[in-house]
């Protein structure tokens, strides 16, 4: 049972009954948000931005949330995530190494190597050493560095909300949230 209660659609303020109503989805975590009233819609920005706009590759972005997720024991990202990552190219393989945090497994090339990598010490340490960083920077230009590390950033926030508020675990939404970006 979450430890706060979920905002209902019929008793929110209309800003956030506005925001809640143009989701494909009704997710847990959303309704959890939603109690943050003035900080929701910029909340819903930045996601829809990470998931529909960055330039970072889809495939490349999902690992990296997926890694986020089991770094921080958030199991409802883990959960949400995994079929997105599918859709998006990620194999079975890669979800089961990344599972088992296994970061260097021959199913990842260097690049996603070097950005799992990365993460694993943004998320750990703060930030990149010189040498992983230079590796990641081989790879991706100035943007989407900035965008790995907003992305890392925002799932390590969204990781943090689900596991101390207790969010209960939705089913999967498969890439509904995704698909309505786009």
């Amino acid at each position: 049972m979450a430890r706060l209660p979920y905002v209902e659609m019929d008793k929110a303020p209309e800003p956030i009954r506005e925001a809640l109503g143009r989701l494909p989805v009704q997710l847990n975590i959303f309704k959890m948000t939603a109690n943050a009233e003035t900080l929701f819609r910029p909340f819903l920005g930045l996601g829809t931005a990470i998931l529909g706009s960055a330039r970072l590759d889809a495939k490349l972005r999902e690992l990296v949330i997926l890694h986020v997720g089991r770094l921080s024991r958030g199991e409802y990202e883990w959960v949400q995530h995994v079929p997105i990552a599918e859709a998006f190219g990620a194999s079975a393989a890669q979800i089961s190494a990344l599972e088992r945090g296994d970061i260097d497994a021959d199913c990842f090339d260097p690049l996603e190597r070097a950005v799992l990598a990365f993460t694993t010490e943004v998320v750990r340490d703060v930030k990149a050493s010189d040498a992983t960083f230079a590796a990641t920077h081989e790879h991706l230009s100035p943007r989407e560095i900035v965008e790995l590390i907003l992305t890392i950033g925002f799932y390590m926030t969204v990781a943090r909300l689900t596991e101390t508020t207790a969010i209960e675990i939705d089913g999967p939404a498969g890439t509904k949230v995704v698909d309505a970006i786009r």
